[in-house]
């Protein structure tokens, strides 16, 4: 508009609280996740929770079940809704959230980098950190609803079945969901956002994720094995994570790990390497996400 004509004004419409104008970025990359008809693999992702659900009532109703003549039903018995159930049903879902993490993750910073948008960003009343925030939410809030969530649901559904008394006695399991499914979805998501931003190419940065978890895990096993050290398996990220989540769950300060020469480490030493692979991934954002001047 020129301004000679003299016609605008100032805006007078609301303004966003600043503590949360960082929301701005999940709700449209909401809006173009979905448009891809991403809740179609959220509902497939809670599949893991309806079967649990299922289970723990069909499992608190055995008795009814065995009065109107299902035998079929003794086989409940052998089932204990417990730490191990609850840890079972997030080793699948740490699975499912990293492949979800694994799609979404590679195409939420490369395009911004792709089509030099970041000086359009942080020119607004918008820091670095609250780019990384908004982006970091995207997939926390998608991850958190196939994780802790349903998996809280679970807990409420089966304290209503068996009591309070069972809540009060199973109350490690509400912080071993929480801790568990936090310490997973922050490590998966920062290494995803590092990676959309260093690979612009979306297959790569994807390929790249699963190299890092897969193949990492292999050669952490293989470098125990030829170093004869029991430190070397720590390299592998979904061991770390299956230490920690049974600490968490089970309280095992202890983990028997798959070599048999080398015996148990501490479980809380599997905090070490996602704690490393949360600093490196900021690190690499902090050095990749920011603003750019060009002159010609």
């Amino acid at each position: 508009m020129a301004v000679y004509k003299r016609t605008y004004t100032q805006y007078s419409g609301p303004v966003t609280n600043e503590r949360w104008r960082f929301m701005i970025l999940p709700r449209y990359a909401f809006r173009a996740l979905f448009e891809v008809r991403l809740s179609g693999a959220l509902y497939l992702a809670l599949v893991p929770h309806l079967i649990a659900l299922i289970l723990i009532y069909l499992r608190g109703h055995i008795d009814a079940l065995l009065a109107v003549g299902l035998q079929g039903a003794r086989g409940l018995q052998f089932i204990s809704v417990d730490g191990d159930f609850f840890l079972a049903l997030f080793t699948v879902e740490s699975v499912i959230s990293f492949f979800l993490v694994a799609i979404m993750g590679p195409g939420l910073v490369a395009p911004d980098l792709a089509n030099n948008a970041l000086p359009l960003y942080l020119s607004r009343p918008f820091s670095r950190a609250e780019y990384v925030l908004g982006k970091l939410s995207v997939l926390l809030i998608l991850t958190s609803f196939i994780t802790w969530i349903p998996g809280l649901l679970l807990f409420a559904v089966q304290t209503s079945i068996a009591g309070l008394s069972w809540s009060w006695d199973n109350l490690r399991i509400v912080a071993a969901i929480l801790l568990s499914s936090w310490i997973w979805t922050l490590t998966i998501s920062l290494l995803a956002l590092a990676l959309s931003a260093w690979v612009k190419w979306r297959p790569v940065a994807a390929a790249a994720l699963f190299g890092i978890f897969f193949v990492a895990n292999g050669f952490g096993v293989v470098s125990s094995a030829i170093l004869e050290t029991r430190w070397g398996t720590l390299l592998s990220l979904p061991l770390a994570i299956r230490m920690v989540q049974r600490w968490l769950f089970l309280n095992e300060s202890r983990y028997q790990l798959p070599i048999p020469p080398f015996g148990t480490i501490p479980a809380w030493t599997g905090l070490l390497p996602l704690a490393s692979v949360c600093a490196i991934a900021l690190l690499l954002l902090a050095w990749k996400v920011r603003p750019v001047q060009v002159v010609r």
